[in-house]
């Protein structure tokens, strides 16, 4: 029965030493994967209403809230678009979606607040989710583009939308997941889409992460041997390359792809601009080592590749179905090319979507309805003005409320102190604690690749050895005492065990250091 009872008491302290290094991966950003995105039957994945998730990527950092009809924005208006207003739909992909910046740091967002400066009403919908393509861009205005009463729609394509027009499936390291394609005349191909099989057990947890087998199966569908190349890489990038024998399947389902969503766009009476994003090879060279470097599908180098090929392609198909069209890359071509892309990722940086944004007004120019303010477009403007976009960032709002709760906490807990002391006190502990941690964030941000990667992980295993430091003597009393509850079998008892030797521990480090104390304490 012994026996029984220390190997209990061993699976309980390895179970919560596993709860421990789960709970402390997922607080560094190393959790399972959390994503916005479900199965939709039209589009094959689309944002889901009400999902919140945070990025946290080397110096990134992005809070996604998706609203009622999983779109990255605010609620829709009640009763519908209030006259007077303009109504612009960004249709597009991950950039679009603003899959590396804030709220406020995103070019659909600064678009709209542009022109809500001058006094002119215009709402600017992020209709953007990961990995869609052009022929899913195009399954969603069908469908549901007439809620959103558009003046004009502005199509944001990028690079790999040309590869993915031409397939009914996308590749992922999970399998493959079905989407709409459209046929050379326009028409959406008639077959239902069916959901992908549900994730294993293992990938919903940190700790088993790394259990995930891709599905080679799938990724290798789409790679292939290019004359030169030194290892298969994507078949998305072949619109970087000279003529390819996808060309015609591209070409072709990609134009049907934009028939659609030129005819929706007429049904919906609204305009149809076409604005293609460059990739991050053409102006980071950082991204462009990346491009010809050997691994994940890519291996460019000696090939005679060029990320304007993608681009010149969809303003010739534009060209030829006479859709309007707008050509960033000569503004791109006057900025600091190594700021416009983030180096931990390929999409738009804060500055390059502030570029971005600032291209995008000056192109649209003064269509019927971006004009002039008029008295009524003066009056629709204060109808969606009170719902501003950006608000208070998200560090001010945890730092207001932790410091009302604190406060209120401190008061009721210490009456007799005089009442503006508390609040004070609490100020200063947490902007201690807010100010360390911002300014590791832009230390992170400041560092070249790829060592801001891992400041965070040196920060935790600095403190985390601090704090065995300040314990001396006591982390050998420490592990005798848990030793001795194991080989006595109390399995019963090691939780409390656990718990009340953290704290103790926690308490004596704060006692003996004012510069650990503050982070300390919060936790209390």
């Amino acid at each position: 029965m012994k026996a029984i009872n220390v190997l209990l008491s061993v699976l309980i302290s390895l179970l919560i030493g596993a709860a421990v290094l789960e709970g402390g991966l997922r607080l560094i950003g190393k959790g399972p994967d959390k994503t916005l995105l479900d199965f939709d039957e039209v589009t094959g994945w689309s944002n889901v209403p009400g999902r919140t998730k945070t990025l946290h990527k080397g110096p990134i950092t992005v809070h996604y809230k998706i609203n009622e009809i999983g779109l990255r924005d605010d609620p829709l208006p009640k009763g519908g678009k209030p006259d007077g207003v303009y109504s612009i739909v960004a249709l597009g992909d991950s950039f679009t979606l603003g899959y590396a910046v804030e709220r406020d740091e995103h070019f659909v967002d600064l678009l709209e607040q542009a022109y809500r400066s001058e006094g002119r009403a215009v709402e600017v919908w992020n209709v953007g989710a990961e990995g869609w393509d052009t022929a899913q861009q195009a399954a969603w205005l069908e469908e549901h583009g007439a809620q959103l009463e558009p003046d004009l729609i502005l199509h944001l394509p990028f690079q790999n939308d040309l590869y993915w027009n031409s397939q009914d499936h996308y590749a992922t390291a999970d399998g493959p997941r079905q989407k709409p394609r459209y046929q050379e005349d326009g028409n959406r191909e008639a077959r239902a889409l069916t959901k992908s099989a549900p994730k294993p057990w293992h990938q919903h947890f940190a700790l088993t992460k790394w259990l995930r087998k891709p599905d080679r199966a799938t990724l290798d569908l789409h790679n292939w041997r290019y004359p030169g190349a030194a290892r298969p890489i994507a078949k998305e990038l072949a619109p970087l390359l000279p003529p390819t024998e996808f060309d015609a399947s591209i070409r072709a389902r990609t134009r049907g792809a934009l028939i659609a969503l030129q005819r929706k766009a007429g049904e919906l009476d609204a305009d149809l601009v076409m604005a293609p994003i460059p990739p991050a090879p053409a102006y980071s060279e950082h991204w462009k080592e990346v491009y010809e470097s050997v691994g994940a599908g890519r291996g460019l180098a000696g090939l005679d590749w060029s990320t304007d090929r993608p681009l010149d392609l969809f303003l010739e198909l534009a060209g030829e179905l006479g859709i309007d069209t707008l050509d960033v890359r000569s503004t791109f071509d006057g900025e600091p090319a190594a700021e416009l892309y983030w180096e931990a990722d390929w999409h738009l940086s804060p500055f390059g979507s502030s570029v971005f944004a600032s291209f995008l007004k000056e192109g649209l120019g003064e269509r019927d309805g971006l004009a002039t303010p008029t008295t009524q477009t003066t009056n629709a403007l204060a109808q969606v003005s009170g719902r501003g976009r950006s608000g208070l960032p998200f560090a001010a709002k945890l730092f207001a409320g932790l410091w009302v709760l604190l406060s209120g906490l401190y008061i009721a807990t210490y009456p007799e102190e005089p009442k503006w002391l508390p609040p004070l006190k609490v100020g200063l502990l947490l902007g201690a604690v807010f100010g360390i941690f911002i300014g590791l964030g832009k230390l992170q941000t400041a560092l070249p690749a790829p060592y801001g990667n891992y400041l965070p992980l040196a920060f935790l295993v600095g403190i985390l050895g601090f704090v065995v430091f300040k314990l001396g003597s006591r982390v050998g009393t420490i592990t005798e005492l848990i030793g001795a509850f194991i080989r006595r079998g109390h399995w019963y008892l090691m939780p409390l065990v656990v718990v009340l030797l953290s704290i103790g521990s926690l308490l004596v480090v704060a006692a003996s250091s004012p510069l650990v104390a503050p982070f300390i304490y919060t936790l209390f």
